[in-house]
């Protein structure tokens, strides 16, 4: 069983990428049990993630579904190898419950994240400040002692962009920026924040125009998520007001993937959207 006691997604992950090997190569659960001489329960357990596959096993099964692509088999071993391993976020017990502890091991894997947020900065764009306001203000009293730890943990997992990690892409219901400059300091610092980290070669930044209300109603806050060198969308999460549900069906993910790139056709340009930033800042100010 994966750390923990449950399925993490990194053993979805694995399992669902083997399984589509082999059935890519026409072989039966009996066939690749014979392959790492096992019984076709661990192979459906394997593939159902709710164990993890050892590195040898997953050598011997891709040699024996066919699989030459070099960066595959490398990114297939190193899932295997971390599949079980404790992550940053474990350190934080029971303030990141299953579903968020989810999210942050996507997130510590992706190479690539897109992520539309219709009313709320995203969380990898959040200031401190910014981030425990959000925290405090949610539907549930949460403890201050609480409160701080997640804050930490938000500053702790936006290092994955920071580093150059992975790209980001944001899209942003224009309806955001105003908000956050009628916020007070904290906006204001909020809205400078995000024109700073716009300028990292690896984050993307958009705003869906106000007049958009029907594209921005069309979905609720998601992310989704690349782990390989190609674009292809792999896991997304959905924010709810208890926690993070990963969809990992294919077809789920087509449904999204086609969503956000609608979302960015009428989203204003990164140049635009930087100007607009700076506009509210500046009326903000001189309204002041």
């Amino acid at each position: 069983m994966p750390a923990g006691g449950r399925p993490t997604v990194r053993s979805r992950r694995l399992g669902a990428a083997l399984k589509r090997h082999r059935l890519a190569a026409g072989m039966d659960q009996a066939g690749a049990a014979e392959v790492i001489k096992a019984s076709t329960t661990r192979v459906s357990r394997i593939e159902g993630g709710q164990v993890s596959a050892r590195a040898l096993e997953v050598d011997r099964l891709l040699m024996a579904y066919g699989v030459e692509d070099e960066g595959e088999r490398r990114r297939l071993d190193a899932l295997a190898r971390v599949a079980n391993q404790r992550g940053w976020w474990q350190d934080y017990g029971d303030v990141v419950r299953p579903g968020y502890a989810d999210h942050i091991s996507l997130e510590n894997d992706a190479t690539a994240m897109r992520v539309w947020h219709p009313s709320l900065m995203p969380g990898l764009l959040q200031t401190p400040a910014y981030a425990e306001a959000v925290i405090s203000a949610g539907p549930h009293q949460i403890p201050d002692d609480r409160v701080s730890e997640l804050t930490k943990v938000r500053e702790e997992r936006q290092k994955k962009i920071e580093e150059g990690g992975a790209t980001f892409a944001a899209v942003i219901w224009e309806p955001v920026i105003h908000a956050l400059a009628s916020g007070g300091d904290v906006g204001i610092e909020q809205l400078r924040y995000v024109l700073e980290v716009m300028r990292r070669k690896n984050v993307t930044v958009q705003l869906l125009p106000l007049k958009e209300e029907k594209m921005a109603g069309s979905s609720g806050p998601f992310t989704a998520f690349s782990f390989g060198p190609e674009p292809i969308i792999e896991a997304v999460t959905l924010n709810t007001l208890t926690s993070n549900a990963v969809l990992e069906d294919p077809d789920d993910l087509g449904v999204y993937l086609a969503g956000f790139d609608a979302l960015r056709s009428v989203a204003m340009g990164p140049d635009q959207t930087a100007s607009v930033i700076r506009e509210v800042i500046r009326t903000k100010e001189v309204e002041s």
